[in-house]
């Protein structure tokens, strides 16, 4: 086994999601993010149950224990329906600025909670790397592109949506951490349909307590939403999802989610070829401490 398997699951994370975060924007503002959340989780599953089909012989996580059930049900509520959901409220509420500002706190909540629940240590090391690359990370999304102002950036607007970025934040670090105490040794992607099948009827339930259903119906119906949803779907459920519970299986909790967490930085490219953004020195020095953060922790 690769030593750093687990390092280098992370950051084809970090890649996957960098892609499905650009899908899913341009689907979200066809379709609505509510929607898009669980239209993505079902594509995604679809996907997967053909792939596991075709890779084990089983379309369905059929062989999980009852405690990887168990385990992996939770962490997908706690990740996907609880966390994506304040998570993407944040946006709306604060803005996009602030919401990744407060999502930069995902790796040390996750090594947090993954020393509390699972006994995991981090050296002086892992630690610096994951100074840098957080704070690499946050120097990148503080900055505020010129004469760009949000919404919800005083009062109780901006409480509530530190509040709701802060529950995205807990969400994702508390979600990934229970995955890996509930998945062992057990297949990523099988584990994540069991992620996946929890989430989405969180959010089935939710829209059924809301009256959402018609505007998910509505969105199915768009194609130009549709065809990015799909691909956000292939590249964030189905394998970045995926590879991420590969990397916590190989590493401890918080390196993964530092890693993983890189997808502010790695984004810049891509803006610049399809928005033709220019790239200030600030976001350039970002990006070096990010990446050299990412370096020592592959040490």
């Amino acid at each position: 086994m690769t030593s750093n398997l687990g390092e280098i699951a992370a950051l084809g994370t970090a890649f996957c999601w960098t892609v499905t975060s650009l899908a899913f924007e341009a689907a979200g503002k066809r379709i609505g993010s509510l929607a898009v959340n669980l239209i993505r989780l079902v594509v995604a599953l679809a996907i997967l149950s053909a792939f596991c089909w075709a890779t084990r012989g089983l379309p369905l996580p059929t062989d999980a224990t009852g405690r990887a059930w168990a385990w992996l049900s939770v962490s997908g509520i706690v990740g996907f329906t609880i966390g994506d959901l304040c998570l993407f409220r944040a946006f709306v509420v604060s803005g996009a600025r602030l919401s990744m500002l407060l999502m930069s706190l995902v790796p040390p909540f996750t090594a947090l909670i993954g020393w509390g629940l699972l006994g995991e240590e981090l050296a002086c090391r892992d630690w610096l790397g994951m100074a840098l690359t957080v704070g690499g990370v946050a120097w990148v999304v503080l900055e505020r592109p010129p004469g760009r102002e949000e919404k919800g950036a005083r009062g109780e607007r901006r409480i509530d949506g530190v509040l709701l970025g802060l529950g995205g934040a807990l969400g994702q670090a508390t979600g990934l951490v229970l995955s890996k105490e509930g998945m062992g040794e057990y297949n990523a992607f099988a584990a994540t349909q069991i992620r996946i099948i929890a989430g989405a009827v969180g959010f089935a339930v939710l829209f059924t307590a809301i009256g959402w259903w018609p505007r998910v119906i509505s969105g199915l119906k768009n194609r130009g939403a549709m065809a990015r949803l799909s691909l956000g779907a292939v590249f964030g459920p189905f394998m970045g999802v995926s590879l991420s519970l590969v990397a916590v299986q190989n590493t401890e909790a918080g390196v993964a989610a530092t890693i993983m967490a890189i997808v502010p930085v790695l984004i810049i490219p891509p803006t610049i070829l399809i928005h033709k953004e220019r790239v200030s020195p600030r976001a350039v020095i970002g990006a070096v401490a990010a990446v050299s953060g990412v370096a020592i922790l592959f040490l």
